[in-house]
């Protein structure tokens, strides 16, 4: 992995502070998250302090510091989708995986993202995995959804 963040941090040949974003990007992209090692390896390159990469990282919402599931979760709760009880999908994909908006199951498997809008209100409540999306779903549906994911795994 650090030859990874290494090569990624060459590649930006001026390894300037203005190269910190791209680089950020870059990273994430190859590796699915930022991790603390990528952030003190930047850090490094950039000759700036850990807390101002991370700062900067912490600014964009695009940025992630955990490892995506195998199957990432994401629920909408715009507006038309908390009218129609997006809360409670929320709670029981919470309560079923044993995890909380933002976490990533142990095995690697699931994760949660809860999402401002997905912009299918007429549809909603919306959610999604990965890119299969479902809408009009009830929190007793989730189960069998999960189950379908894991299903799939077991058939590779």
């Amino acid at each position: 992995m650090a030859d990874k963040i290494d090569e990624i941090i060459d590649k930006h040949i001026s390894v300037q502070r203005d190269s910190l974003l791209p680089m950020l990007q870059d990273i994430q992209k190859e590796m699915g998250y930022l991790s603390e090692e990528s952030i003190n390896r930047i850090a490094r390159a950039l000759d700036m302090p850990i807390s101002k990469v991370y700062g900067v990282a912490t600014f964009y919402d695009q940025f992630r510091f955990e490892a995506r599931g195998r199957f990432h979760i994401q629920i909408c709760h715009g507006t038309a989708c908390h009218i129609n009880n997006s809360a409670r999908i929320i709670h029981e994909a919470e309560r079923l995986l044993k995890i909380r908006q933002g976490q990533t199951t142990r095995d690697g498997m699931f994760s949660i993202e809860v999402v401002n809008c997905m912009g299918a209100c007429g549809l909603s409540p919306v959610m999604a995995v990965n890119d299969t999306y479902y809408h009009g779903i009830d929190p007793n549906d989730l189960k069998d959804i999960f189950d379908e994911c894991k299903e799939k795994i077991n058939r590779i």
